[in-house]
């Protein structure tokens, strides 16, 4: 085993490879994935062992780590911040199958994990396992993966179906090119088909379970990190990518301040204007709220982990109630920041518009809509039960 940098040394990691994020931030837009250069540099940095276990030399580092390097990715791109945020909460999902399946995994030096929670495909059983076939959507970084964890419908005896997780190669799989979209364009998110895939019985995990943190590890059993539950976990995690968003609108606003006015009016510095210093004074509060949720989501998990405790619905409804917050207060920082960017602000080589459709796409995304969290924390609130699984 090796010795787990600090988190500030894992942050001070990130932060040393904005420059080259930035730089090829554009390309990747692009040509619609991350750049080689990029995926290298941050797997030198040792950021995709964050969620490894340490027998097989990874960090296992805990939530706030996370979610403090996400941000600070996102400061620079929310594209590579994103793909990086998959690949950590689908390594995590890894190391529920049994053990033999993660030494199968991990076999690969530097393993990158996708992964999907939407069981859009079937699966069939057969002799030693199961014979997989569909579609899925939005597998974010497929084409710059190894192994993909995703979700499927078992067909069960009596004609039904069950929700299942599997682990297959992503190389098994056919990748489709399809990811022609507005925003978050350099995560490249295509879909991918799986054609008749045999996925044998440890590498099929029943839904139900997972869910209720019954895993199939017995090495990882003893670990805080792995015996947390699945859609905390999960939410926690992409919060620091939509945190760094925000951050890096702030910045970019205020790079551009010293040298603009506002066209049409006597303001020959934007900085000098009242409404300038109404509009940066409000982003500002909302930025710290919405580090205010990533960090408290963040800090529970650990929390939870370390103590072994269980988690009550309205503490798993909490995090989600969080991610949404984050989300939110993030895209309305960035909208003001963004409206008071001027219209040169359109042009590609001017950060803030890819930063603007990025937070927008993430708060679409079907688990970490607002609108959809808070309803689900005030259900709960109100005394009813939740009307998702995905707690």
């Amino acid at each position: 085993m090796i010795t787990a940098p600090s988190r500030s040394e894992l942050v001070h990691r990130a932060a040393d490879l904005l420059p080259l994020l930035r730089e090829h931030a554009i390309w990747a837009e692009e040509n619609r994935r991350l750049h080689d250069e990029v995926v290298d540099a941050m797997t030198a940095a040792g950021l995709f062992k964050m969620r490894v276990p340490r027998r097989y030399g990874g960090y296992e580092s805990d939530m706030r780590t996370v979610v403090e390097v996400l941000a600070e990715l996102g400061r620079a791109d929310g594209s590579t911040s994103w793909v990086a945020a998959v690949w950590q909460v689908s390594t995590w999902i890894a190391c529920m199958f049994p053990d033999e399946v993660q030494d199968e995994v991990f076999a690969t030096p530097d393993v990158r994990v996708c992964g999907i929670l939407s069981p859009s495909a079937v699966a069939e059983p057969v002799d030693g396992g199961v014979v997989v076939t569909g579609r899925w959507a939005f597998t974010t970084g497929a084409r710059q993966s190894h192994w993909y964890t995703n979700a499927a419908m078992l067909t069960t005896p009596d004609g039904g179906h069950e929700p299942v997780m599997t682990a297959i190669p992503v190389a098994e799989l056919e990748i489709v090119d399809d990811w022609f979209t507005t925003s978050l364009r350099g995560s490249g998110s295509v879909s991918t088909v799986a054609t008749g895939v045999f996925v044998p019985h440890d590498r099929v995990l029943r839904m139900g379970p997972v869910l209720g943190q019954r895993y199939s590890s017995k090495l990882n059993a003893d670990s805080p990190l792995f015996r947390g539950p699945l859609l905390p976990t999960a939410c926690a995690t992409v919060g620091g990518t939509v945190l760094g968003l925000a951050k890096a609108a702030k910045e970019a606003f205020f790079a551009r301040l010293p040298d603009r006015g506002i066209t049409y009016t006597s303001y020959d510095s934007q900085r000098e204007a009242p409404l300038t210093h109404l509009q940066v004074a409000e982003a500002t509060v909302k930025i710290d709220e919405a580090e205010f949720h990533a960090y408290r989501a963040a800090e529970l998990v650990d929390r939870k982990n370390l103590a072994g405790e269980a988690w009550t619905v309205e503490e798993r409804a909490r995090v989600r109630l969080d991610m949404g917050a984050v989300c939110q207060r993030a895209k309305e920082a960035v909208d003001i920041l963004n409206t008071a960017s001027g219209g040169s602000s359109i042009y590609t080589s001017v950060p803030i518009q890819r930063i603007q459709r990025d937070v927008q796409a993430l708060n679409l995304h079907a688990v970490m809509h607002p609108n959809t969290n808070l309803e689900l924390y005030g259900r709960i609130l109100c005394g009813l039960e939740p009307n998702t699984h995905y707690l």
